[in-house]
């Protein structure tokens, strides 16, 4: 049976190239669950495998990956650092238990830096922030310091100081141990040594900054650092751990990911001081069919849970249902799907290690796995114990902000508009419209519909489905008169229309005394609505009467 406490769930977040799929490469590669350091430029990376990430050197996808260190099963999630992929980490960090904040020390803060230090903030996750590429030309660890403090909404707290900059970056000093470490081989180990006589002060000074924070978390903590002006080693890594575990502290490391430097150092971190799911306070979830909330608690003896929140394409697995397990475990071949009310059975249950899928037979609290080919589940569903049918907690989607009109070459249009079916909007313009975050998530959209489908989408700007509406009211009176022989037909029937601002379409019938008989009154309701597909102005439909 799995053992819940030494499970370990971390995405990594970051600006555009601050090099977050270089430290997944090198941690992978340092825990011993790669044969090669994969170089993002070279494009033999195993979190970005897609041909489109490939091309433009940036990660599309959340991708997946997992290794054993010390014992820990750490299943990582490599996010993308561009806004239009936004949904991409929004959906992944909304699932991880923990997060390495990677930011370049050449670049420092950047506008989106600020949008995921707000969104992991939002959902209070236990951040580590890594300053990465300290061995570039420019890298500059005490101004990247600097603005974090600054703009971003967390609580930085140096544990490790870099010995050396630029080309001469070589090590670091642990602040809460008060070691120096040097880089030994290319597998991001370390060997100890004294601590450099010029940093000596600093560490003194970033030790105390360290011990003074870590008191403010804990109120037993605080009495004794305000008695003694101290605290044992002992319980200054106590206190940190409860500080991160907490969301109240993030603790700053260093590295130069593209060099496997300083990389042991971050897994032994994430052994230490990340949570496990054991760690996490209980989620609360909906009842199917009724008010009552139900606490979930990450425990394999609890019923199983899970939420989907990611569908991809496979060119061999076909479509893969991607999801975070929460509770119990799934052990069988079948599991409820509590959104759509409906049982759904799978043949395999697999761990994600980049663009492959490794068979496992059970999947348990903080685990992220996948199935294939399942017909009725979608991304937001919640899978569970039928005998306890609950509907957990899923992130909104973004909202498209820029729409095309997509049209297809003669003879291709069922095979485009197939594949983009999940993203189709019909307009009144008669077009079909595809929106997304920004012309370039479009555009790689375009690219995986030519290279998995062999078709090609093109883009336009779409047309502008203006409508038509009146100002004030009106009265009009309609008259019938059918002479035929006999009695002869005569009616006489008067409408007003009004404004209706926002209102759509609404029709009153106000006739007293059935002076117009009821089997009648339809036929006046569907000739207003048939008049009002074509506006007296230019032709518009007419709304909001």
């Amino acid at each position: 049976m799995q053992d819940t406490s030494m499970v370990r769930n971390v995405a990594i977040v970051g600006h555009g190239n601050c090099g977050k799929t270089s430290l997944a490469e090198a941690l992978l590669f340092s825990a011993g669950k790669i044969k090669r350091l994969g170089k993002v430029d070279e494009g033999h990376a195993v979190m970005d495998y897609e041909d489109e990430e490939i091309s433009r050197n940036i990660s599309i996808n959340a991708s997946f990956h997992n290794y054993t260190w010390k014992k820990h099963d750490v299943f990582l999630t490599d996010t993308p650092g561009d806004d239009n992929f936004l949904n991409e980490t929004k959906f992944a960090t909304h699932v991880c238990d923990s997060a390495l904040f990677v930011i370049g020390a050449v670049l420092g803060v950047k506008g989106q830096t600020i949008k995921f230090a707000n969104l992991l903030k939002a959902r209070n996750l236990p951040t580590a922030i890594v300053i990465n590429k300290l061995d570039r030309e420019r890298a500059n660890f005490e101004n990247t310091l600097s603005q974090i403090k600054e703009l971003l909404p967390v609580r930085p707290v140096v544990l490790q100081l870099p010995i050396g900059e630029e080309e001469k970056f070589r090590g670091y000093v642990d602040i809460a141990t008060r070691k120096a470490y040097l880089f030994d081989g290319d597998k991001g180990g370390v060997k100890e040594i004294e601590i450099p006589a010029e940093l000596t002060d600093q560490v003194d000074s970033y030790r105390e900054i360290l011990m003074e924070n870590v008191a403010e978390t804990d109120d037993e903590l605080i009495e004794k650092f305000l008695e003694e002006m101290e605290l044992s080693e002992e319980e200054l890594l106590s206190g940190l751990k409860n500080a991160v575990k907490n969301a109240e502290l993030a603790p700053v490391c260093v590295c130069a990911a593209t060099l496997n430097m300083g990389t042991a150092s971050i897994l032994d971190f994430i052994n230490t001081y990340m949570p496990s799911p054991a760690d996490k306070p209980p989620i609360t979830a909906s009842a199917v069919d009724s008010e009552e909330l139900v606490e979930i608690h990450p425990s394999v003896d609890e019923p199983f849970s899970a939420l989907v929140f990611k569908t991809m394409a496979d060119p061999y697995a076909g479509r893969l249902t991607i999801f975070r397990v929460y509770s119990g475990q799934l052990t069988g071949d079948t599991f409820y799907n509590a959104s759509k009310k409906t049982t759904e059975r799978f043949g395999q249950l697999y761990v994600l290690e980049g663009k492959e899928q490794k068979p496992v037979d059970t999947a348990g609290p903080g685990m992220i796995v996948a199935v294939a080919k399942l017909k009725e589940t979608s991304t937001c569903d919640t899978l569970c114990d039928q005998n306890r049918p609950v509907i957990l907690d899923a992130p909104e989607p973004l909202k498209p902000v820029i729409s095309f009109a997509v049209s297809a070459q003669k003879g291709d249009e069922e095979k485009v508009f197939g594949s983009i079916t999940k993203m189709l909007d019909q307009q009144q313009t008669k077009q079909v419209l595809i929106s997304g975050v920004g012309k370039v998530h479009l555009d790689v959209v375009g690219s995986r519909i030519k290279r998995k489908f062999g078709v090609e989408m093109e883009l336009s700007i779409p047309k502008i489905p203006y409508m038509e509406t009146i100002r004030k009211s009106a009265r009009v009176q309609g008259k019938h008169k059918k002479q035929s022989g006999g009695r002869g037909q005569f009616g006489d029937c008067w409408i007003e229309i009004s404004p209706l601002p926002g209102g759509g379409y609404e029709f009153e019938d106000q006739i007293v005394g059935g002076v117009i008989p009821q089997q009648y009154r339809p036929a006046v309701d569907k000739g207003i609505q048939e008049a009002m597909e074509k506006g007296v102005l230019a032709g518009y439909p007419v709304i909001d009467v």
